[in-house]
């Protein structure tokens, strides 16, 4: 029987595969419960087997770009303080 290891194949240039919540909470840096929340306010899911969700890295990044500041690669102008 061939090992685990052995079973890996790899995938067609430019594909990428979906994330588990578990990664893209990793990624991230949050818990389960922010990512349950970034879903209830419309970040994208891709259905999966059983009660699981997969998200694709693309989708949820530009969302996050669009809706979440905190994640956003944008940098917003700042205000300066200025005394007369």
């Amino acid at each position: 029987m061939p090992k685990k290891s052995d079973r890996l194949t790899v995938l067609p240039a430019g594909l990428l595969p979906l994330l588990s919540q578990p990664q893209l909470e990793t990624r991230y840096g949050v818990s389960d419960w922010q990512i349950t929340k970034w879903i209830k306010q419309g970040m994208p899911v891709k259905p999966f087997a059983g009660r699981q969700k997969r998200f694709d890295l693309a989708e949820v990044e530009a969302w996050m770009a669009a809706n979440d500041p905190e994640f956003s690669d944008k940098e917003e102008p700042q205000l300066l303080a200025v005394s007369a």
